[in-house]
């Protein structure tokens, strides 16, 4: 299609404001890349939990019995590095705000080596699946990756907030938890009563009815430590059942690992307390207008992902894939 000349030179506000960003992140980048090479190269660390070095602040009039680790899986990917430097600074801004219970934080990394962030982030290395085991499906390592992290991790903090490398905290996020209630952020594409004929493959009727499954994934939850002690091993066992599974991995697809946590802790009797207000999921691209009225609410995790609905090719895409934008400088108060 051959656009007029009255469109040529006139470029849209929100493809100026996509490429200030990406010019700010490319030199945010450089420029930290440069300073890594000039500090020298010590001995890489590998961090269970907490800080590395230093004193860890809190946030005013904190209760150090509600604080919670947070922790999020990661690979050692070049994308899903930037991810994990982005959350991380955004955790440090707000974990010593007035109101935050955030305590110590580690980056689970499934990748079974060291990376270049080892220095940068509290970092645990754990193993991957065995080859083969998740089937193009790399999520699938989440599970497993907490198991290895609870097992070998001294974590301080009696709760445990399950984050991903795409969250970054735009307010002080205090402890959404309950004692055994553990919080969550309520999907809407997560739907246990619409997939009951599914579900009951790995949620047994003497279990109760498929309601009892909360329509969430694993994260954001912030639950106690001791409870996900309990629900991973099931997590990582019902998410390789699921993707073994024709008909189930058919049916769930990118999502399987979200219905698997859910249906792992419902067969553990835990129910989630649903919190509209932990996160807003940036999932398409708005108009300006609509995208500032749709930011500036209550939430304290921005998940920043767009619907992609177009392949390389051209063609439209028959499921959603998510590629990504930053959303930088975005405070709620």
């Amino acid at each position: 299609m051959i656009v007029g000349r009255k469109n040529a030179g006139k470029a849209s506000p929100f493809l100026l404001i996509l490429i200030s960003v990406g010019c700010f992140f490319a030199t945010y980048n450089f420029l930290t890349m440069v300073g890594h090479s000039r500090s020298g190269d010590g001995p890489r660390k590998l961090l269970g939990s907490g800080d590395q070095g230093g004193a860890v602040a809190f946030g005013s009039g904190s209760d150090p019995s509600k604080r919670f680790h947070v922790a999020l899986t990661a690979t050692d990917a070049l994308y899903s590095q930037w991810q994990s430097r982005i959350m991380y600074y955004w955790y440090k801004q707000m974990r010593v705000r007035p109101g935050s219970d955030m305590g110590g934080f580690t980056r689970i990394l499934h990748s079974g080596k060291p990376d270049g962030l080892m220095d940068e982030i509290p970092t645990l290395v754990v193993d991957p699946l065995p080859e083969g085991a998740d089937r193009g499906y790399i999520v699938l390592n989440r599970p497993w990756a907490f198991v290895q992290w609870l097992q070998k991790a001294n974590i301080k903090e009696d709760y445990i907030l399950m984050a991903e490398p795409d969250h970054i905290f735009v307010k002080p996020l205090p402890n959404l938890a309950h004692g055994e209630e553990p919080a969550a952020f309520p999907f809407f594409y997560i739907k246990p009563t619409d997939n009951e004929k599914i579900l009951r493959k790995f949620f047994p009727e003497e279990k109760g009815p498929v309601s009892n499954i909360d329509p969430i994934g694993n994260s954001p939850v912030i639950i106690q430590k001791a409870q996900l002690e309990k629900i991973a091993p099931t997590w990582m066992n019902v998410s390789l059942k699921m993707k073994e599974d024709v008909e189930t991995d058919k049916a769930f697809g990118w999502v399987l690992e979200m219905y698997a946590y859910a249906v792992a802790s419902a067969l553990h009797g835990v129910h989630h307390s649903l919190q509209k207000d932990f996160m807003i999921q940036v999932h398409r691209i708005l108009p300006l207008d609509r995208l500032s009225r749709s930011l500036f609410v209550a939430a304290h995790i921005i998940k920043y992902v767009i619907n992609s609905h177009c392949s390389l090719h051209g063609t439209q895409n028959q499921t959603t894939h998510s590629s990504s934008i930053i959303l930088t400088d975005v405070t709620i108060h």
